[in-house]
């Protein structure tokens, strides 16, 4: 940007802020360091702190206020004049232990403007801070050390977004029963409720806006809520204390951020929150293994086993090793056993309070299911399913790791299975309890306590029912994987069927806050009773690369999985761990392929999920290496085939030579997708 532009749009801004308040500094201004994105920060005629956002000359967000409700004390959001700013740059690069790129580049500038109250409402200090990407802008609160208050109890935070532009949203409603695990909407950005973040918009001048937040740690998640036109306003998860947060002085806020993009790639290809997190704090994570896995699950979901002991339990002794077996054959590193602890008799959801974490059902012998697994080569992937009680599971939690490490455990799923206010933390008392959220500050101070126990023990933790991801694996790599959304369980459970679209929409909004185990890979394409799937059998390899994940399922039943070979055998070549991944083709909510470079090899793959729509892409191949010749394994819907009928099952496969200068025409049916894998001709192997 030019600096007549720059001129120009800072001129805009300052015309469009409101009157100062009296004695307060004139408002700040900082830009992205591309010029486009310019930030100005200040405070009303009524002392409000208001700031603005603007891209490429246009405003996008108007004057908006920013504070906090207080149950103990008057409002932190009027009287307040700026006493000070400071700036700061940065242009870093740095590496991931693993994820869909390895390098990471965080290059920003940043503005950090101090705000202090008039005496007759407690001469309060707070200061905000934002950071301006290329791509994007995040913003906290900072509460420094003060004489006023020494601690802060927040009834609401106030930070405000007043659009300038309607469009369109995808979007999930946020505070209802069964977490995040609804089907997106897509509307009018004035017809949303209350919302989950990510919430994705398309203005109506094509820019892509994303609604987040990064490093939420020891506050409670927030709910976009519309309180009128195209005003929207932070509303944090509620507490069993009153109070929503509890926090002593210093401290800072969690960042609210927005990605900024003019379309699909740009929202997608974007690493705002991850560099708003703190580096690792591990130390060597080399034991943090991505990796494939099976596991004694399906049987449940779909009812053909029980969680619970009796003829039909599904985590005996021998139904383990055989799934070991299978595991060493078909090279998946790991096997998923759900059910092998005591607890599961009985009415355990929502309740909990019967779980062991160390004490095995009596037809599941674990440390031989886990010595026959280590001759393998394979490793069990533990469970811990709460029911949501966490007052249960933190008193067992240490013991527990330490049972699981003692049997050379190295990765352990947590699932937290309860409506939504349903989870049981212990209280004050020996044998109180309160009930929380499970977006709430005790349920994130309790997520985090899990990691860090888990990284004593050299454990990974993949939780399910969680708190939404916010770019902490970046801080505690062995976060690995997340559920928070609707995942392939749904699809085993007949008329909740995920439809068509539905992955399609994951891309665009769940998968910008980080991986998800969405266990794909049911090449049957059938749940219970014979219900079928909304998928074709290509998409059920593309999902391996639309949906990002540091450990891939292939979820269906051994004998069914087995029924497919070639595309077994497809899934046991795809990598879980990337030096690069691109969306190469796409559109929000419509379709989605990609190209990710594995990072141990030179080899490429591609692909993708379709909504209910046909459509045939072309994909340009200017991703590979020059000079070099791929041999192309192309999995696409056969000729016809779509989800609505037996048709689903139609793949067609293709086998050629292509380098960059090259393009694949790909048709994707209704519900369909498609999987290519793209090897260095002279390291390709025969299959």
């Amino acid at each position: 940007m030019n600096r007549f532009r720059i001129l120009g749009v800072l001129g805009a801004l300052l015309f469009s802020f409101p009157a100062l308040a009296q004695n307060s500094a004139p408002p700040a201004t900082v830009l992205s360091p591309d010029g486009a994105i310019a930030v100005t920060v200040g405070a009303d005629g009524e002392g409000h702190p208001v700031w603005t956002l603007s891209r490429k000359g246009k405003l996008l967000v108007s004057p908006s206020r920013l504070g906090f409700l207080l149950t103990d004390g008057l409002p932190l959001d009027r009287g307040f004049t700026v006493t000070g700013e400071s700036r700061g740059s940065g242009d870093d690069t740095w590496e991931q232990p693993w994820g869909e790129r390895r390098y990471v580049r965080d290059h920003y500038n940043e503005l950090t403007v101090s705000y202090r109250q008039n005496a007759d409402r407690g001469g309060r200090l707070l200061s905000v801070h934002f950071r301006l990407f290329d791509n994007g802008i995040g913003f906290r609160y900072e509460l420094p050390e003060q004489p006023a208050f020494k601690t802060m109890h927040i009834a609401e935070e106030l930070t405000e977004f007043r659009l300038t532009t309607n469009g369109t949203a995808l979007w999930i409603p946020g505070g209802e029963f069964n977490r995040y695990e609804q089907l997106y909407s897509r509307t009018p950005i004035d017809a949303i409720s209350t919302a989950h973040t990510p919430l994705t918009m398309m203005l109506e001048d094509g820019t892509h806006m994303v609604f987040h937040e990064a490093a939420l740690v020891d506050y409670a998640g927030y709910w976009l809520k519309r309180a009128d036109g195209l005003t929207f306003r932070t509303t944090l998860a509620p507490s069993s204390q009153g109070a929503k947060v509890v926090r002593d002085l210093p401290f800072a806020t969690p960042w609210r951020t927005i990605r900024l993009a003019d379309d699909a790639a740009g929202i997608v290809e974007n690493d705002l929150e991850l560099n708003l997190n703190e580096p690792n704090k591990l130390g060597d994570v080399s034991w943090v293994k991505p990796g494939r896995y099976i596991g004694i699950w399906w049987g449940m979901i779909s009812g053909k086993w029980t969680w619970a002991t009796g003829p039909n339990h599904g985590a005996t002794t021998e139904r383990a090793k055989q799934h070991i077996d299978f595991a060493r054959k078909h090279h998946f590193s790991g096997v998923l056993v759900e059910g092998w602890n005591k607890g599961w008799d009985g009415d355990w959801f929502g309740t909990g309070f019967d779980y062991s974490f160390t004490q095995p059902t009596t037809d599941f012998d674990i440390k031989a299911v886990t010595d026959y697994a280590r001759k393998q080569g394979v490793t069990l992937i533990g469970h811990h399913e709460t029911g949501g009680n966490i007052a249960n599971y933190e008193a067992q939690l240490d013991d527990a790791m330490k049972f699981y490490a003692s049997l050379g455990v190295t990765k352990v799923k947590t699932g937290y299975v309860a409506d939504a206010g349903g989870i049981i933390a212990p209280g004050d008392k020996p044998g109180e309890v309160r009930m929380e959220w499970h977006d709430g500050q005790r349920q994130v101070q309790h997520h985090l306590k899990v990691v860090e126990t888990a990284a004593k023990y050299h454990i990974s933790i993949d939780a399910h029912e969680p708190v939404k991801d916010t770019g902490l694996r970046r801080t505690y790599p062995n976060w690995i994987d997340r559920e928070g959304a609707r995942g392939m369980e749904y699809n085993a459970w007949g008329k909740f069927n995920n439809p068509p679209g539905h992955e399609a929409n994951l891309v665009y909004t769940r998968m910008l806050s980080g991986p998800m185990d969405f266990t794909p890979g049911v090449l049957s394409l059938q749940g219970s009773n014979g219900v079928p799937l909304a998928s074709t059998l290509a998409k059920q390899l593309g999902l391996y690369l639309a949906i990002y994940s540091p450990i891939q399922m292939a979820a269906d039943f051994l004998e069914n999985l087995e029924a497919h070979p070639r595309e077994l055998d497809f899934i046991g070549t795809i990598p879980t761990d990337w030096s690069e991944s691109h969306l190469i083709a796409g559109e929000v909510g419509r379709y989605a392929i990609f190209a990710r470079k594995d990072r141990a090899s030179e080899t490429w793959f591609a692909g993708g999920v379709n909504d209910a729509d046909a459509r045939t892409v072309t994909l340009k191949l200017d991703f590979l290496a020059p000079g070099m010749t791929y041999l192309a394994t192309i999995a696409r819907d056969g000729e016809g085939a779509t989800y609505e009928t037996e048709a689903r099952h139609r793949i067609a496969w293709e086998t050629r030579k292509v380098t960059r200068d090259d393009t694949i025409s790909l048709w994707l049916a209704p519900g369909g997708g498609a999987a290519i894998r793209l090897e260095p001709v002279k390291t390709a192997k025969k299959r």
